[in-house]
């Protein structure tokens, strides 16, 4: 039973007085007449791929909070760090640090943090592409441009069966990429994207099409369109527009067992098929 559901429910609040008697009574009038909302339970291997995607990002977010301490301290400093990579910044900073041992005894402890830190993202993002070697659902919604592995798998994870959604356009509202409405008499406000549902991969989906919009070089029908929202309404609209849009095609493409169609490119008016 959904809970947001349930507690807003009219034989919930019907009561004059709110007890837990009263509500086992209401909760159970709701189940005896079926006016309730029923919730997909994930199989136990979407919910560990899921923990998995979890843990992966907890330990990247915990680095980029730990790089941003270093950098505020070489800051302090008068060390300006510019932006190495993660693989080079340990050794930048070390190079920076030498002729201020103060400096090093501050930054040392951090650093060897970030490298532990670093071989086990390592590990996790090996397992991740693991996973997605061996499954051909990740393998066929990665054809689409800018779909990676942690896409897919955040996607397969949250969505686990397709079949329970009627339509696809449903997966995009589930994710939370549709606006939210209020309407009352002759009020009727349309705002910001609910964001509801998982944010995992919610995020996800807009990283895709930010890459999809930004780095992605091969025309495809879904860039086009894109690049035509962002052209007339901006680009942080675009990229929730096209992550509304793969929530729907990539649901489309595992309902149907098919792979990412990319359309006429205008240019030589060639059909380009993944």
């Amino acid at each position: 039973m959904e809970t947001d559901h349930a507690l807003n429910h009219p034989l919930t609040n019907a009561g004059t007085e709110k007890t837990d008697r009263n509500d086992a009574r209401a909760l159970a009038q709701i189940m005896r007449t079926g006016w309730f909302r029923q919730v997909h339970v994930k199989s136990r291997q979407c919910r560990l791929w899921r923990s998995l995607l979890a843990a992966r990002r907890t330990v990247l977010n915990e680095m980029r909070a730990i790089e941003n301490v270093v950098r505020a301290i070489l800051r302090e400093a008068g060390l300006k760090l510019g932006t190495p990579g993660r693989p080079t910044f340990a050794v930048r900073v070390r190079e920076l640090t030498q002729g201020d041992p103060c400096v090093m005894q501050l930054v040392d402890p951090l650093l060897a943090v970030l490298a532990t830190m670093l071989t086990s993202l390592a590990g996790l993002t090996k397992q991740v592409l693991d996973i997605v070697r061996k499954e051909e659902v990740c393998r066929r919604l990665m054809s689409v441009p800018g779909v990676g592995p942690i896409t897919a798998l955040a996607f397969r994870a949250t969505i686990d069966r397709p079949d329970r959604f009627r339509r696809s356009r449903d997966v995009g509202a589930h994710l939370g990429l549709t606006p939210a409405r209020y309407q009352s008499g002759e009020t009727d406000i349309q705002g910001r994207i609910s964001r509801c549902g998982d944010e995992l991969a919610r995020t996800a989906l807009y990283e895709a099409a930010h890459t999809l919009l930004v780095r992605s070089k091969k025309w495809s029908g879904l860039r086009a369109w894109g690049i035509k929202i962002a052209k007339h309404r901006g680009m942080a609209r675009a990229r929730v527009a096209v992550a509304r849009k793969l929530a729907v095609i990539l649901h489309r493409m595992w309902s149907d067992g098919v792979a990412f169609r990319w359309g006429k490119d205008p240019a030589n008016g060639a059909t380009v098929a993944a």
